[in-house]
């Protein structure tokens, strides 16, 4: 089968119980199919930056970034949450390797100026990733990409896992704390095309970081030409339906 990225953050980052029973999950859906995970963590990034006194905004469920920021943000991202998620994913029995967007330059990025040290992402090349998965390893990339004239920048972690789709050509899941997209009552919405997004958007059902998640999802979807989903992690059934080419979560297609 294809490979499958998964894009993980919120709070499963943030709990060391609800990350290893996460990785129990992809333990077993690593033996169903090729896997590349792509991190952010932006809770743990706005935690440690309060701490030592910056202030940390966010615009559309984006963050602006600063460039004075950035050994802070890349140190918490490419640093302490990647290594942790490696040596986690390998007590699971998983061949981890911790890499950033800029690694083989799989992934480059332009400057979005406007949020300040912020990258734009774009599939670029596929010869690192494709080497590694091809000797059964999982890569684990953070959400830390590169700019053309060597400036790091801060990814969006579910743009980023959009980009690493394309450039690998495979599926996408996006993780996340709820479900999926959920309407205003509440209640998950199962099928979501690319014209409902936009109107979802408009009405305001979908917003802050669902706002980018479901952007994130709708641009790989109209890339690949084929559904992207939007699950919850704790869900390991569902998780296991989305690896088998089944329906759960909220699917974004064309």
């Amino acid at each position: 089968m294809n490979t499958l990225v998964l894009k993980l953050g919120g709070r499963v980052l943030q709990n060391a119980k609800n990350l290893s029973a996460l990785l129990s999950t992809v333990q077993q859906l690593a033996q169903l199919r090729p896997l590349v995970l792509v991190h952010g963590g932006g809770d743990q990034v706005e935690q440690l930056l309060l701490q030592l006194g910056h202030t940390s905004l966010k615009v559309d469920g984006q963050r602006i970034t600063p460039a004075a920021q950035m050994p802070i943000v890349a140190g918490v991202l490419a640093g302490d949450i990647n290594s942790q998620l490696v040596s986690l994913a390998q007590q699971h029995q998983l061949s981890a390797v911790g890499l950033t967007l800029a690694d083989g330059q799989s992934v480059r990025c332009d400057i979005d100026s406007s949020r300040g040290a912020v990258g734009v992402p774009y599939p670029n090349n596929a010869t690192l990733l494709t080497l590694l998965l091809a000797h059964n390893y999982v890569p684990i990339l953070s959400s830390i990409g590169v700019s053309a004239d060597g400036q790091r920048l801060n990814v969006n972690a579910d743009l980023a896992a959009a980009a690493v789709a394309q450039l690998l050509d495979a599926d996408l899941v996006l993780l996340t704390d709820v479900p999926g997209i959920l309407d205003k009552h509440g209640a998950l919405i199962n099928s979501i095309s690319i014209d409902q997004a936009d109107a979802l958007i408009a009405d305001g059902t979908v917003r802050d970081g669902m706002l980018v998640k479901l952007n994130a999802a709708v641009q790989a979807a109209q890339a690949s030409r084929r559904s992207i989903a939007v699950a919850g992690w704790q869900n390991a059934k569902a998780l296991t339906r989305l690896a088998q080419g089944k329906a759960a979560g909220t699917r974004i297609h064309l």
